[in-house]
């Protein structure tokens, strides 16, 4: 499997293409990296006055691009063809829309795929993306949230059925040997996933850390796709 072969191997053997133009070198080239980057200069939050689109109980939510044209090209290899080394840049690119308008957060966590198909994969691509992020930010990942059962695939329901499709399908994972103390207490999570749409996902993840003790919840991505 391409995925599971070292970076640095992986670079001699296979050179990253862009998926963007197609040039070997740098997983994004720097000609098309700035799409990452769509909203960077945007401010953070809902203005004033209109409807706030933050699905509970979430308290913020950013993503970095729209779902199209390199981004939606660099997520799709990330996930289905094995490409981890876009997961650097993609990370890259949330951390720096988060150091831009973030509110806070203490630690990144990741939205977990289901564990087969994380074992198909070799890797969970939010995972890999989280520790770029949290590489870049100077904070913690910690990969606390597993998810219970196969969902069908967001992108397959109607956005009034995401909700009850992902309800319940999260918890916190078992610590080795039941350890004291409850780590989440006081601290302010920030979830981390490749795309949102409705945010129902990002809603059911945030729940079982408010639960347990997280002070909040916040949410970045990617992508969102409308």
């Amino acid at each position: 499997m391409v995925a599971a072969i070292p970076d640095r191997l992986l670079d001699l053997a296979f050179p990253a293409r862009c998926p963007g133009c197609g040039r070997e070198g740098p997983p994004i080239c720097a000609g098309c990296a700035p799409a990452l980057d769509a909203r960077l200069e945007l401010a953070g939050g809902v203005a004033i006055g209109l409807p706030s689109d933050v699905p509970a109980p979430l308290l913020q939510l950013e993503w970095c691009a729209p779902f199209g044209g390199l981004v939606r090209r660099a997520l799709h290899e990330l996930k289905y063809a094995g490409e981890t080394r876009l997961a650097v840049p993609l990370g890259e690119a949330i951390a720096r829309r988060w150091l831009r308008v973030g509110a806070g957060g203490d630690v990144l966590v990741p939205v977990p795929v289901h564990a087969e198909r994380a074992r198909r994969r070799g890797y969970d691509q939010a995972e890999l993306i989280a520790r770029a992020a949290a590489s870049a930010l100077a904070l913690p990942c910690a990969p606390i949230l597993e998810r219970t059962r196969a969902t069908i695939a967001q992108f397959d329901l109607d956005r009034t059925t995401r909700a009850s499709n992902v309800r319940g399908a999260f918890q916190l994972r078992a610590r080795p040997g039941g350890s004291p103390g409850n780590p989440l207490t006081g601290r302010w999570i920030v979830l981390i996933d490749d795309v949102v749409t409705t945010g129902a996902t990002l809603s059911a993840c945030a729940e079982p850390l408010l639960a347990a003790g997280a002070l909040g919840v916040s949410a970045i991505t990617v992508a969102r796709e409308r």
